[in-house]
């Protein structure tokens, strides 16, 4: 088993692709015991996704443990059943609805276990009037905001250019459900934790609503700034773009030193967050300028002894060479029989007496049939076969 805060509790996984997986993932990188129940000879379609190899699956279902189970027939439900009620959180990201379908909605559930965690992540979330739909991460992107706001101005809305949406639904499940096994802890009672990817979406989005409530002002997509914020922005330099964040006060005076023109920190045109702001054109042409006379390298250093937040624009190459996250080995190298050692991402947060682990890679699909079902469940090896024959595991 990995280690972590969590170890002791064990997640059945139902669903499938990144919205509810990741919550899972994020509780197994901790040692929570999650066990991912997979369609017999199919598997989640994670499996097959990646650049020219699957190479999602190992990063998405690490530390996790497979079992196949035919959801839909109702020996695989009763066996579901069973399986939560040994259980502390049961995961789900299927269409609202399904699992009532299936006989395996909350009420059910608890019925033989009172203090079942169950988490539901959908487009829409379990209540109202589009929580029948289906809901993708792209979909809830756009109906919380942040489609409209990614981009440049002169181009259609956008995207980031990851799953955000999905990723952003199930972290805060991961949160939702830690609330609930605090409450649990207290009271002996589970409950539901109903994460919805537009409203995950939705939570980012600063002070969007009340700048329309109140000023009547929609804000729209800016590209490479926030407006009225500066100077933050994307800079030229003789080989290739960096970031520089001097927005603060204290800091843009120390930017107009690292420029040789200290004068610029007391300008009446630049001394103050709103003045920067009023002038933001003039000053990033300026700071650009300024910048374009520099190496990349050269211009961090130079930032850094002015302390200057400024930073190159990474890559996963530049992220794999940078010494800083070598240190604090922010990227790792994992185990796998197909790319021998594969390298991904650690276990974030980190914990300074908790910490959690990468403990092995996604699993073979069904392989940990056994090991659950005989151990956990009690089922004997010719129970295991038979119902294996007939397509229920």
């Amino acid at each position: 088993m990995a280690s972590g805060a969590l170890q002791g509790l064990r997640l059945v996984e139902m669903g499938q692709l990144i919205a509810g997986p990741f919550c899972g993932q994020l509780m197994a990188d901790h040692g929570a015991e999650v066990i991912k129940i997979e369609a017999p000879g199919v598997g989640d379609p994670m499996r097959e996704w990646g650049r020219n190899k699957p190479v999602w699956w190992p990063v998405v279902a690490r530390n996790k443990k497979s079992i196949t189970l035919n959801l839909r027939d109702p020996r695989g439900q009763e066996i579901v059943r069973k399986l939560v009620a040994k259980s502390d959180f049961l995961l789900e990201n299927f269409r609202a609805g399904t699992m009532e379908k299936w006989n395996l909605g909350y009420d059910q559930l608890s019925a033989t276990n009172p203090g079942l965690i169950m988490i539901r992540v959908t487009g829409f979330g379990q209540t109202g009037p589009y929580a029948p739909r289906a809901g993708y991460g792209s979909i809830g992107e756009a109906m919380g905001g942040i489609r409209n706001l990614a981009g440049d101005p002169s181009t259609p809305p956008s995207r980031v250019g990851l799953s955000i949406g999905d990723s952003l639904a199930a972290t805060f499940a991961c949160l939702g459900a830690l609330m609930a096994l605090q409450h649990r802890n207290r009271t002996g009672q589970g409950q539901v934790v109903d994460s919805a990817i537009y409203e995950a979406v939705l939570a980012m989005m600063e002070s969007t609503i009340p700048e329309y409530t109140e000023a009547g002002f929609t804000r729209e997509r800016t590209g490479a700034i926030l407006p009225k914020v500066a100077p933050s922005n994307v800079y030229s330099t003789k080989d290739g773009e960096i970031l520089i964040a001097a927005n603060q006060d204290s800091v843009w005076k120390r930017m107009a030193e690292a420029m040789g023109r200290p004068e610029l920190g007391s300008d009446a045109r630049y001394a103050t967050h709103h003045a920067r702001g009023e002038n933001q054109v003039e000053l990033d042409a300026m700071i650009d300028a300024w910048t374009r006379t520099w190496s990349s390298g050269d211009l961090l250093a130079h930032l850094e002894t002015h302390g200057v937040p400024g930073g190159k624009i990474y890559k996963a190459s530049d992220m794999l060479e940078d010494p800083h996250f070598k240190a604090r080995e922010a990227i790792i190298k994992v185990k796998h029989p197909a790319f021998q050692n594969l390298w991904m991402q650690n276990v974030f947060p980190k914990l300074s007496e908790t910490p959690g682990e990468v403990a092995w890679a996604g699993p073979e699909l069904g392989q940990h049939n056994e090991e659950i079902y005989g151990d956990i469940l009690g089922m004997s090896r010719p129970q295991m076969t038979s119902l294996h024959d007939e397509g229920v595991i």
